[in-house]
């Protein structure tokens, strides 16, 4: 059997992720109730972070040991990688001594490299193109608050991101309809949302996306590597603030997301953040079970 890497949320079928989902929620209930799921022991997590991260190192991490494993961090001061060695070779070198790797890196095509060269599963924690483990976190947060999301309506509002480009393929894959809006030279990659057919619409006004929709997601307007450009994303931005006149236009039970870290009053009001019954919270700390349940599954499939 091919080797299994989680790069994108189109690496596994709709059907796997639906498992995935439901085996997350699960490993989430065992959890509260204290019970162990010591699967691994003795297998190693690589961590190779080239972009900083709180909730990515901390529930990779946690995950691990909750699965009887370990996890080495491994960041470009520590590592050849930060002195220019290939990525092709740092893939080779670091998956023989290691069961599962995690990357969080910049460009695309940097853990498409690494996980060619990769002798064991490859998870992508982030790159500039994807994040499609915090959208198994929210998909699975809205699972647990509102059921199937097969056939809501979702909303994306602010810039055309990684996060924006993962939530148009988990409309492909968890069938659902996702309407972005975003000023002009914001969108998502083009070839992305053709991909995607008639599941994904372009708007430039919030509440043309907001109406009607069941989950209002954002994320900050300027992501790692941007900070050149905070003032002018700032400007151009302005109008696209998850706020509670904008949740007005959408469904009454209609829930709001955020991956984190936020900026409280440019891409999303105080007000939200620091409502006691948002779920937002809930969709961090989903990050833990989500990635317990891909390691699993990858780890189980690695040994077929």
């Amino acid at each position: 059997m091919a080797l299994r890497h989680f790069l994108t949320l189109m690496d596994l079928s709709p059907a796997e992720l639906e498992t995935l989902m439901q085996r997350a929620i699960q490993l989430k209930a065992e959890h509260k109730a204290h019970k162990t799921s010591v699967q691994f022991p003795n297998h190693v997590l690589g961590m190779v972070f080239e972009k900083a991260s709180t909730r990515t190192r901390i529930s990779f991490e946690a995950g691990m040991a909750h699965l009887g494993g370990h996890a080495i961090f491994l960041s470009p001061r520590d590592t050849q990688l930060g002195r220019g060695e290939p990525v092709e070779d740092s893939g080779r070198v670091i998956s023989s001594m290691c069961d599962i790797i995690m990357v969080r890196t910049f460009e695309h095509s940097i853990i498409e490299r690494f996980a060619a060269y990769s002798s064991v599963p490859v998870i992508n924690a982030l790159t500039d193109d994807h994040h499609p483990c915090q959208l198994l976190a929210d998909i699975q947060t809205f699972i647990e608050h509102r059921g199937s999301i097969k056939g809501k309506q979702v909303a994306w509002i602010g810039d055309g991101n990684n996060m924006c480009q993962s939530y148009i393929h988990a409309a492909m894959q968890f069938d659902f309809n996702l309407k972005v809006a975003c000023p002009e030279g914001f969108e998502p990659r083009a070839d992305i949302v053709a991909k995607a057919g008639g599941r994904v619409e372009i708007f430039r006004d919030p509440v043309d996306a907001a109406r009607g929709s069941d989950l209002l997601v954002t994320d900050v307007w300027a992501s790692m590597g941007q900070e050149e450009e905070k003032a002018e994303r700032r400007r151009e931005l302005a109008g696209y603030q998850i706020n509670s006149a904008l949740m007005a236009h959408a469904n009454p039970d209609a829930l709001y997301m955020h991956c984190l870290p936020a900026k409280r009053g440019e891409e999303i009001s105080a007000e939200l953040m620091d409502n006691p019954n948002t779920v937002i919270w809930d969709e961090a700390e989903n990050r833990l079970h989500a990635q317990k349940a891909l390691m699993e599954f990858l780890l189980l499939e690695a040994r077929a």
